[in-house]
């Protein structure tokens, strides 16, 4: 099964919501865990993070599975946002000071604005790649969440380089457009 089948990667992730369904789980499980590595990797973290991370991930798309909207994000657009959150999270907790460091007393919140700020520009984000049309779309995930060069997706899919690299640009411009 390979990325550009959306439908069926909709129909594997409500096999786990309804009912469980640990084929289906293992399915997901063995492409998204490898390409939600290399995508935590290319963010950043050390390779025993993002294995933390991508187990960690995973094992929220089997708990949240329920949760999933394909009127809002494709299943990689879901999945890829669940890790973007939980490198932040595991950022801020890697950031905290050992117990004998803390202040005592009052600490200031964080600030609300921006952490409210970076959940919308998520939700737009998301909702920006789910607007693009699907030929495009797919590309984008393809490059970006998958972790494919521009001449991988074009083995993958058969199609031209010029027209890979044609669609991911039109993909940015309208994500630019939409974002701006």
């Amino acid at each position: 099964m390979n990325s550009g089948q959306g439908t069926e990667w909709v129909i594997l992730l409500r096999k786990v919501a309804d009912d469980q369904d640990t084929d289906a789980f293992t399915a997901l499980f063995e492409h998204f865990g490898p390409r939600v590595k290399a995508f935590l990797m290319k963010s950043g973290a050390d390779h025993a993070m993002a294995e933390e991370c991508a187990q960690d991930v995973m094992v929220t798309v089997w708990k949240k599975a329920a949760q999933f909207d394909p009127s809002r994000a494709s299943v990689a657009t879901w999945i890829y946002t669940i890790a973007r959150n939980r490198r932040i999270d595991m950022l801020r907790r890697d950031r905290r000071p050992e117990p004998e460091d803390l202040n005592w007393g009052p600490e200031e919140e964080p600030d609300q604005f921006d952490v409210l700020g970076l959940q919308q520009e998520s939700d737009q984000l998301a909702a920006a790649i789910a607007s693009l049309p699907e030929k495009q779309r797919v590309m984008i995930e393809r490059a970006y969440f998958g972790d494919l060069s521009h001449s991988e997706i074009a083995e993958e899919t058969g199609l031209p380089l010029g027209t890979i690299k044609s669609r991911i640009r039109l993909a940015l411009e309208r994500l630019r457009h939409s974002l701006s």
